[in-house]
């Protein structure tokens, strides 16, 4: 019966380290580190899709992080979406220093959607898991900030692996919308995207040209969108430098 049950344990909770795999923790200081140690910056892919929201990435996707971030959405590591939620909280307190100081109410935390079929294969939906959590962990440092999950994949969409930046553009153009009454609820913040990774930009671009619709019909003052990720490729945060 022990066995049995530290096999089953085996799968929900991880023991050994996301990143490195170092034994009898979730995540080591090294890779916690690596996660969340330095502080947010500007990325940008290359080439730039249209329409794409100022992006803050907590760090660069390569070794732990990326480990850590495929083993919580690839390999249900649940148990470490605490430690992605922390890194996300502060891409998005990065994201959010140039707002307007007049801007009322509370971060609203929109996830970018996974595809329907993805979230019935991995059993859950990764960027908003990982979303609730920072939202968590902003609000215990005193920061107003809930999820608002208002976009929906309003048509099927190919599998983005092995495409290039034109082809995923192409793949997503058109792709969300805002479910009814999202504008609404909207209005009651400020609204930040958010998802675990950025390579292209073009999930992100799409996400904000739905919000930017919905925002226009209800004539909100928009301006534009801001958005955060846990990882982006280390390239987008070279081209930031020049």
């Amino acid at each position: 019966m022990h066995g049995w049950w530290r096999e089953v344990a085996g799968l929900v909770l991880p023991v050994a380290c996301g990143g490195c795999g170092r034994p009898r923790t979730v995540l080591c200081a090294r890779c916690g580190q690596a996660l969340y140690g330095a502080a947010a910056r500007r990325v940008r892919p290359w080439p730039e899709p249209p329409g794409l929201p100022v992006v803050h990435a907590a760090a660069p996707y390569e070794d732990a992080v990326r480990a850590v971030l495929l083993g919580h959405k690839e390999r249900g590591a649940l148990g470490l979406a605490g430690a992605l939620g922390g890194a996300l909280a502060g891409a998005v307190r990065a994201a959010v220093t140039g707002m307007p100081s007049g801007a009322a109410g509370p971060l609203l935390l929109v996830p970018v959607p996974s595809a329907r079929s993805a979230v019935r294969a991995r059993g859950h939906d990764p960027a908003r898991r990982i979303a609730l959590a920072a939202a968590g962990q902003l609000r215990r440092a005193g920061v107003p900030a809930r999820v608002l999950a208002v976009l929906r994949q309003r048509r099927a969409v190919s599998d983005q692996a092995g495409l290039s930046a034109r082809e995923r553009a192409a793949n997503l153009a058109g792709a969300l919308e805002v479910v009814a009454g999202g504008g609404r609820l909207l209005e009651g913040g400020r609204a930040v995207l958010v998802d675990d990774l950025m390579t292209t930009g073009a999930s992100l671009a799409e996400a904000a040209r739905a919000l930017s619709a919905t925002q226009e019909r209800l004539n909100s003052a928009s301006g534009r969108l801001n958005a955060a990720v846990v990882a982006a490729p280390s390239l987008s945060f070279v081209i930031n430098r020049n």
